[in-house]
């Protein structure tokens, strides 16, 4: 009932020709992973085969963005351990003046009956005096103002494999215009924010040559950008923010 007759034993490979297929799949495999499999995966050439073929350059690409990979994750670590920024202290001069008005308006109530009772005739719209309002007035003023908006512009210069971190000093919700430009090529770029253990990854690229939009803090803390010169040449970074942040400083 069998289509198929058995091999004869003439017709089996012998043990010298079973071990010279197992020498020559061994020694292709091995060529394979020489010529091929290394240079295109870790950038090594031992014989010269993967550059011709251009291999080599595949492998340097995926062991340059493995190596960029890592350090942007350990930074964002570290970054994301720091102790929070400290609230700044409300200046002297204005705590003085919050002093002085809490003073008076005490003083004010204090003295409101005894007042009204003794000098009735005198609370006339005629004895109100710009001299006698403008101290408190100014004062009103001088702690209602709210503190004008920001506006920066910052220069840096990235020779080939620099790196560069710009950070805002930022409130929960508060929100900065920023455009910047790269003078002479592009760069990779991370924008992200940190602070009081939190961390915030807002967007990233490779080779951009410039970008600009809004900047709103998730989180009170440092939020800003960090750009990396991974060409040949030097560039040159042009910063311009403005909106409700404290302070902008280069922290690398």
């Amino acid at each position: 009932m069998y289509n198929t007759d058995l091999p004869t034993r003439a017709e089996l490979p012998t043990s010298a020709q079973l071990k010279r297929s197992t020498l020559i799949a061994a020694l292709t495999a091995i060529a394979l992973l020489v010529t091929i499999v290394i240079p295109s995966e870790y950038a090594i050439d031992p014989t010269g085969a993967g550059r011709i073929l251009g291999l080599t350059r595949m492998g340097e690409i995926k062991t340059q963005l493995a190596t960029e990979a890592a350090a942007d994750e350990a930074a964002m670590v570290a970054k994301a351990t720091a102790p929070r920024l400290s609230q700044a202290a409300v200046p002297q001069e204005l705590a003085a003046r919050l002093e002085r008005i809490e003073t008076l308006l005490v003083e004010l109530s204090a003295d409101a009956p005894a007042q009204a009772s003794a000098a009735q005739d005198d609370l006339s719209v005629s004895n109100i005096t710009p001299e006698n309002v403008a101290p408190v007035a100014q004062e009103t003023v001088a702690v209602a103002t709210a503190p004008a908006e920001k506006q920066d512009e910052m220069t840096i210069s990235l020779a080939p494999g620099e790196g560069a971190e710009v950070k805002l000093v930022m409130r929960q919700g508060a929100r900065a215009n920023y455009a910047w430009t790269v003078d002479g090529g592009g760069v990779n770029f991370d924008m992200h924010g940190d602070g009081g253990g939190q961390s915030a990854s807002y967007e990233k690229g490779r080779g951009v040559p410039g970008a600009e939009g809004a900047l709103e803090a998730a989180f009170d803390g440092n939020h800003g950008w960090f750009w990396r010169n991974r060409g040949t040449t030097n560039i040159t970074v042009i910063l311009r923010t403005n909106g409700d942040y404290s302070e902008i400083k280069r922290v690398l």
